[in-house]
């Protein structure tokens, strides 16, 4: 019996894991790190190491157990590069030269780079966005597999040791502007896995679909086709009890799916015509965003729901969405649910907080960044809330009905990527290095 229950738990991340985008179903949060109340990126202060980074990514940081995974893509331009900023251009990069799409394994405690794996090299086969990188999608982990998303290049799964498993041919995912579909943005979804499953949701010009795919062996366990305009948001699956839902954002329709079957569950419009934001959840809600105006809308929705649960025009709720806002979502950084509060940060540095139960207004402030806004989502450890921003700076607020800045801290380089938050540390993806900010 004492086996048993061994090799059971042995396969099941500890509560120090963060094995997604987000961690652990998408929440952001994580307690009982007592991270330092101040550090120094400069003189090393709260700085437990910092290592250098290859190529270029948004892609966040991942831990499992003693290992972090990260994805990025090397350029053969030395020079290469991405814009930072609050912008409207929709301009692509010109560097279509040859890349490696690589996943690096580092030692968590020192930063040493453990085995570097090419998933892909050649030229890109789509272009990206002069903000983005060739590798913006989160790499995903069960403790067994490793996958990696790089868009048109496929989808990739390493073992722990950096041993290729198998990899899946997506085809050329056309992801740009919904209105210019010349334009071409690239892809930024990232991968995740649940109960032995990888899901990936690829929306493009034409042919979105969902899949889920056999995460040992690679097999196709269903596909969805989708009517959806191309969207850069990553699903999730919301449990309680017997009842699963993998939620998607997207333009036309955020939908819920059966996750074993890929079965629609239910669909609700109103969306705005670009989405990034993931969906993430309380115990009686979910909660979708997205930022693209004039819609920009926030809903809470009640999970158990069935068919078509649009609300019509002027309506705000009905039996199976709880509240919802106009022009209120965010547009890339995904919302925050901590301490029964609803917490939304905009590109631009406004920060709103709600009754997470009631969509009530706690309050509405601006950040005071300098200038290029956020992009990297909030997370949220210990009462504390960490703002990472395009300017390299990381703001610290106090969890809370009421809005205080704690600190702010320069990291010396663009921070693009989500923090990963795990074992008193967190991880800090700059556009060069990879920090750990901890007590020693």
């Amino acid at each position: 019996m004492r086996l048993l229950v061994g090799l059971l738990l042995a396969g099941a991340g500890s509560c120090a894991d963060w094995p997604q985008f987000r961690g652990p179903s998408a929440s952001g949060v994580a307690e009982g790190l007592k991270l330092p109340e101040s550090w120094n990126a400069e003189t090393g202060a709260g700085i437990l190491w910092k290592a250098p980074v290859p190529g270029l990514a948004h892609a966040s940081p991942i831990v499992w157990g003693d290992r972090i995974f990260l994805a990025t893509a090397v350029s053969s331009r030395s020079n290469a590069t991405f814009k930072p900023g609050i912008y409207g251009e929709g301009t692509a990069s010109d560097d279509l030269s040859p890349h490696k799409w690589q996943v690096l394994c580092l030692d968590r405690k020192t930063g040493k780079t453990l085995w570097t794996s090419t998933a892909y090299e050649g030229a890109p086969k789509e272009k990206r966005h002069i903000k983005s990188t060739y590798a913006s999608s989160t790499p995903a982990t069960d403790g067994r597999v490793v996958a990696a998303l790089f868009g048109s290049q496929g989808l990739y799964a390493f073992d722990f040791n950096g041993k290729l498993l198998w990899k899946k041919d997506l085809g050329r995912i056309d992801a740009g502007a919904y209105d210019a579909p010349d334009y071409e943005w690239g892809t930024a979804s990232s991968p995740i896995i649940h109960q032995g499953m990888v899901f990936v949701q690829c929306d493009q010009q034409k042919y979105s679909f969902l899949m889920a795919l056999d995460a040992a062996t690679g097999a196709t366990l269903w596909k969805a086709e989708r009517d959806e305009l191309p969207s850069w948001a990553t699903p999730a699956v919301y449990t309680l009890g017997a009842r699963q839902e993998l939620v998607t954002n997207a333009p036309n329709f955020i939908r819920g799916y059966d996750p074993k079957t890929g079965k629609e569950l239910w669909r609700l419009g109103g969306s705005s015509k670009i989405t990034a934001p993931t969906p993430i959840f309380s115990r009686d809600l979910i909660y979708v965003a997205s930022g693209r105006r004039p819609e920009a809308p926030i809903f809470a929705i009640r999970p158990g729901a069935g068919g078509n649960i649009t609300l019509p025009a002027g309506q705000t709720s009905n039996a199976s969405v709880a509240w919802s806002k106009q022009q209120r979502g965010s547009y890339m950084p995904t919302p925050l649910l901590h301490g029964g509060l609803f917490y939304v940060l905009g590109n631009s540095g406004i920060f709103d907080c709600y009754d997470a139960a009631t969509g009530q207004e706690i309050y509405r402030e601006r950040i005071p960044h300098s200038g290029s806004g956020f992009s990297a989502s909030p997370v949220a450890a210990d009462g504390r809330i960490y703002l990472s921003s395009e300017d390299g700076d990381i703001f610290v607020l106090q969890a809370g009905r009421q809005f205080k800045l704690l600190s702010r801290t320069p990291m010396g380089e663009p921070l693009m990527a989500t923090p990963a938050l795990s074992g008193g540390v967190m991880y800090v993806r700059g556009q060069r290095h990879l920090f750990a900010i901890g007590n020693r």
